[in-house]
């Protein structure tokens, strides 16, 4: 497993890292013991950093984790979490909400401190109160030392520089934006160094999208962008492989993003993607995959606020 600098936080991120929405069953119901087995064989492999949020499964992935974790030394692991995001459409960015939520999550986890701790899809409410209200909150329970770092999550660009134009932030994660298919971040990456950011990455497969599995229910990907994916998966199939092993070998190949976050409740797909990761990458096979993809390059869709979002090609 190899480690990378995350920003100027000090912290050395595994380059693959556990995703736990899929604890919170967001994809499909799961067997609790081989999720449990997902998250420990996930550590035995190298994996140093666990990402979560009261979110996923409505506060079920974090009480999982906390049974889990209370048996595995802390300094075997880096964990972070999320606040303001409690289901499909309660949010709250409150600094009353913030400090609640800090505690409950601690609570949950089983842990005295958190490394990390994210405004969660943030592109839901009113921006401004994540400068005016919600990160101010967060810096004081960081100097109480129940928050190491400080960052945002959420789907659009946007947020990155609406955010970091007015206020510091410790690390950002980004989904579904350093993929076979869209490579949007790529392009925020001079800029959130020049902030000093630590910049995570997650969703590899984009929900799916770039597996042979079928879509979630909720996947908002349209009938011609699903076409174009299948026949990119379709492709490398025909020449033995699999598009998900492109896809978790793409998104952690670039320096410049500390780590990719990558979950599932099955311990089998963990050991596969470590092993994928440690195989060199087909160089033939991606320039294939990424030509076939080119008429969706960086197709992106809405989420949270329109006003929030990118702009949408012309």
């Amino acid at each position: 497993m190899k480690f990378r600098p995350l920003g100027q936080t000090g912290l050395q991120l595994s380059w693959l890292s556990f995703g736990a929405s899929s604890l919170g069953q967001e994809f499909r119901k799961v067997d609790v013991s081989d999720a449990m087995r997902s998250v420990r064989l996930a550590l035995d492999l190298g994996m140093n950093f666990i990402d979560t949020s009261p979110y996923y499964g409505r506060g079920l992935s974090e009480c999982l984790l906390g049974l889990l974790l209370k048996d595995i030394r802390r300094e075997r692991y880096l964990l972070g979490t999320k606040l303001g995001r409690y289901d499909g459409s309660h949010f709250d960015f409150s600094a009353k909400r913030v400090a609640e939520s800090v505690d409950v999550s601690l609570h949950r986890l089983g842990v005295d401190y958190l490394d990390i701790m994210l405004c969660h899809d943030i592109e839901f409410v009113d921006r401004q109160q994540i400068i005016d209200e919600t990160l101010p909150a967060l810096r004081k329970i960081k100097e109480q030392g129940k928050v190491r770092f400080i960052g945002i999550s959420g789907y659009p660009m946007s947020n990155l520089h609406f955010v970091l134009d007015q206020a510091e932030l410790d690390v950002v994660l980004s989904y579904n934006h350093y993929t076979l298919q869209n490579t949007m971040l790529a392009d925020e990456i001079p800029y959130l160094k020049s902030k000093n950011v630590g910049i995570m990455n997650a969703a590899p497969f984009s929900a799916r999208l770039l597996t042979n599995q079928p879509l979630p229910p909720w996947h908002k990907a349209t009938p011609e962008v699903r076409a174009i994916a299948k026949a990119a998966a379709d492709h490398c199939a025909a020449r033995g492989s699999d598009i998900a092993k492109l896809a978790v070998q793409f998104s952690i190949a670039n320096e410049d993003l500390a780590t990719c976050i990558v979950g599932s409740a099955n311990p089998a797909n963990v050991e596969q993607w470590v092993k994928w990761s440690e195989e060199p990458i087909d160089q033939e096979l991606l320039a294939e995959v990424l030509a076939i993809l080119q008429p969706i390059h960086n197709w992106f869709y809405i989420e949270g606020k329109p006003e929030n979002n990118d702009p949408l090609p012309s």
